[in-house]
């Protein structure tokens, strides 16, 4: 049966989604008016009709604007959501816009009778159970949870004319609105006081602050360098777009490269900077914030000030009997960026001086968040670029902005060049991982335990940091909101292929989720190939089998489904493993996510495997039990196989960095070993490890800063030999490096053959080596291995 039948025992033809229900997170908000009893009691009840309506129309206008969904009205009192149906990933910050805007919309109406109405508004976020199909205004009940409870008390702390926010509120838009907490408040049902903020006004536009150096971006940044470089050189304007996904890093591209690039044939390049803010207030704001880096101007300037940088930026640039009427028009832009009447001759004379600037040296013109922009910053950088091609001047564009914006200006590809950033490697993200824990004053060792989690997203591995702990990693608020966002942009069909391969996990085909979802054999697999190619969300391997790309997509996901679906999926699941190849993978307990057991190629030979969480408890236990330091990262690469024939465990990655073994295995079954002699990559018991830069994907570990190439050796098919026989063989590479005062490794043997142990080999082997170098006897007693029949 359709999944819509799921939750109620019915299917519902207007459900958009093939389940009726999900589990959100979204922001409530709840306004009241202040004093309506007694306004109630000394007006005329169709005085009192006219003014609810005037009252309801403006409130539910400005709801309207910020893309929020009238839920109920009570009384008096509206309770609206954001995020119920699509999430933008701002789902707070527009609640609370709207919040404000409400405040100002009611003081500029004029209400029947002369009547002044003030409002309470409160805003909290939080997770709540939405009923999609009525997700929609005066779709009563359409959420249920403690949220929607939470919003209705904290109004009721708010003063008249005043916006309160909840904590978690507070986080999503701290860096957005201008706030200031009040007392901790006690309401009713609550075991504890909550804390709160007051909110005052949208704030200002920040930059982002980047610190340390980039990590994995050389290949990125040297493209969009050239691309610079030869647009002055060449007198030919370029536009250079820097795409990915948000939290990939765009914008610390971008910082680096207005760092890199600062002369051209020792010219000086003049780089102008704005960044578009999620829904700007002002449809000019980007043009006045170029403006304002042009000029040095800062925002606690007082108009004199402001007036004496424009007109120091305009000599020599216009003419002096035209420059008193541009500066007028730049201090009008800054002064009104809204696109006022007063405003509108500012974006040509920011035109006129950039091009004026372009005659005399390069000029790169920077718009960090591109598709955050309206059409007036399009056209403004539209006949800005048609000027300077005309005109042939060495002027470029750089743009950052999400791989759904096409390209705004249809010029020529060897004039246009678009940088697509690739999520990190795992030798990159351990980089960095390690980098910003130990700024923080975090253990180096908590690397281990998040890499598998950030799925190459520097962006990602920021927030895991700010919110590591001493417990399990959770699933930061920032991720979440990015992930949801990208779930959204899906439309139906492709969200229920990717929400099924989420409670699958890794290793899922066309056919299990056709089975789970209820469709008809074959619908998945057009929908799995565009979401593995044209997307970039899935990864295949030769086998026809996927997984999701982002680990925190693949959570989000899954975390949405109600318990019954999940129950349902788990059903569909069995009776799709029973009718496979009849092997059975461990599902867990309670409502976990179901895994699936894919049958193995024809040419494969039936051999026994580890279930992923066994290797990962057996590493995580025995390893740092006779490990002299601790295990960095561990994402073992052992599927049931013939000692390397196909390498891959579901839920893991197919890299093995682990320094206290002393060496990286990749997932193609290659052994390197960093050299001994390096004094950086020196462990603190005389031992080597893993050193930034290596990169097992080409074979060898390359070494900045001194050092030289370590060796390369098979070592699955040695693992795969045996615990003992792949014990020495490791011993015997990793001695000879440190006892060897030259660090050079000696030609290792030629491995024997395997003998068809499997994912176990490969673990026992790693933990016998390292006790046998510790001096230890391995623990007895650990996780029970069981094997997959």
């Amino acid at each position: 049966m359709p999944l819509s039948t799921v939750a109620t025992g019915r299917e519902d033809v207007t459900s958009p989604w093939p389940v009726r229900e999900e589990r959100r997170v979204v922001s409530v908000l709840f306004a009241d008016i202040v004093g309506s009893t007694a306004l109630t009691e000394r007006l005329d009840p169709e005085d009192v009709r006219a003014l609810q309506r005037a009252y309801f129309d403006t409130v539910a206008g400005v709801l309207r604007h910020w893309h929020g969904v009238v839920e109920k009205y009570v009384g008096d009192a509206v309770m609206a959501l954001f995020g119920a149906r699509h999430s933008d990933g701002l789902d707070a910050y527009r609640a609370v816009r709207a919040a404000l805007e409400i405040q100002r919309a009611l003081d500029r109406r004029p209400m029947p009778g002369g009547v002044r109405l003030r409002v309470r508004v409160g805003v909290a976020t939080g997770e709540a159970v939405v009923d999609l199909a009525a997700a929609r205004d005066g779709g009563h009940g359409a959420a249920s949870g403690a949220v929607t409870t939470t919003a209705a008390r904290l109004q009721e702390y708010a003063p008249a004319g005043g916006v309160v926010v909840c904590a978690a509120t507070h986080r999503a838009t701290a860096d957005l609105v201008d706030q200031r907490a009040l007392a901790p408040v006690a309401l009713a049902g609550k075991a504890l006081p909550l804390d709160v903020w007051r909110v005052t006004s949208p704030a200002r536009p920040r930059r982002p602050r980047h610190e340390g150096p980039l990590v994995g971006r050389r290949r990125e940044l040297a493209t969009a360098q050239d691309q610079l470089v030869r647009a002055a050189r060449e007198h030919r304007p370029r536009w250079v777009s820097l795409v990915g996904p948000d939290g990939i890093g765009r914008s610390r591209l971008l910082h680096e490269l207005r760092h890199a690039l600062r002369e051209v044939d020792g010219v000086a390049v003049r780089w102008c900077v704005t960044h578009c803010p999620p829904y700007p207030q002002g449809a000019l704001g980007p043009v006045a914030e170029l403006v304002r880096d042009l000029a040095g101007v800062r925002d606690s300037d007082p108009p004199a000030v402001v007036y004496r940088r424009l007109a120091a930026l305009v000599d020599g640039l216009v003419a002096p009997a035209r420059a008193t009427r541009t500066v007028a028009a730049l201090a009008a832009l800054l002064a009104a960026p809204e696109g006022t009447a007063t405003a509108t001759g500012g974006p040509a004379a920011c035109r006129q001086v950039l091009l004026a600037l372009a005659a005399r040296q390069p000029v790169v013109v920077a718009v960090d968040d591109l598709d955050r922009a309206g059409p007036e910053l399009d056209r403004f950088l539209r006949a800005l670029f048609a000027a300077a091609t005309l005109r042939g001047l060495p002027l470029a564009v750089v743009a950052t902005h999400r791989p759904q914006l096409a390209d705004p200006l249809p010029v020529p590809d060897d004039r246009r060049c678009r940088v697509a950033l690739a999520p990190l490697g795992a030798v990159d993200s351990g980089r960095l991982l390690r980098r910003l824990l130990g700024r923080a004053g975090r253990p180096a060792a908590l690397a281990g335990r998040l890499l598998p989690l950030v799925g190459g997203m520097p962006g990602y591995a920021g927030a895991y940091v700010a919110a590591s702990g001493d417990g399990e990693p959770g699933l930061p608020e920032a991720v979440r909101r990015t992930a949801s966002a990208r779930l959204d942009l899906l439309d139906d069909a492709r969200r229920a292929v990717l929400t099924a391969g989420a409670a699958l996990g890794v290793g899922f085909t066309a056919p299990a989720v056709d089975r789970l979802l209820g469709w008809a054999p074959g619908r998945a697999a057009a929908l799995l190939r565009r979401l593995a190619t044209a997307d970039a969300l899935l990864r295949c391997d030769r086998h026809g089998r996927y997984e999701i790309v982002d680990p925190a997509l693949r959570r989000t996901a899954y975390d949405r489904l109600p318990r019954a679906v999940r129950a349902e999926f788990g059903r569909r699941a069995e009776q799709w493993r029973a009718t496979a190849s009849g092997r059975v993978a461990p599902t867990g307990s309670g409502t976990a996510a179901p895994r699936l057991a894919t049958p193995r190629p024809a040419d494969a030979e039936p051999t026994p495997a580890l279930a992923a969480e066994q290797v990962s408890a057996l590493a995580a236990e025995q390893l740092a039990a006779v490990a002299s330091e601790p295990v960095a990262a561990l994402a073992a690469s052992a599927a049931a196989s013939d000692g390397g024939r196909d390498h891959h465990i579901a839920g893991t990655r197919r890299n093995l960095i682990a320094p206290d073994l002393r060496s990286t295995v990749d997932g193609s079954g290659r052994w390197s070993m960093p050299p001994a002699s390096s004094a950086r990559n020196r462990a603190r018991d005389g031992g080597t490890r893993v050193a930034d830069g290596l990169r097992p994907d080409l074979g060898w570990g390359p070494r900045s800063g001194g050092g030289h190439e370590g060796p390369v050796v098979p070592i699955l098919p040695r693992l795969a030999a045996g615990p003992r026989r792949a014990s020495d063989a490791v011993a015997r590479h990793d001695r000879p490096l440190r006892s060897t005062p030259d660090g050079r490794a000696p030609q290792p043997p030629s491995p024997p053959a395997p003998t068809g142990r499997g994912s176990a080999a490969v673990v026992l082997a790693l933990h016998q080596a390292a006790a046998e170098r510790a001096g230890q006897t391995p623990p007895r007693g650990g996780p029970p291995l069981r094997r997959v029949a």
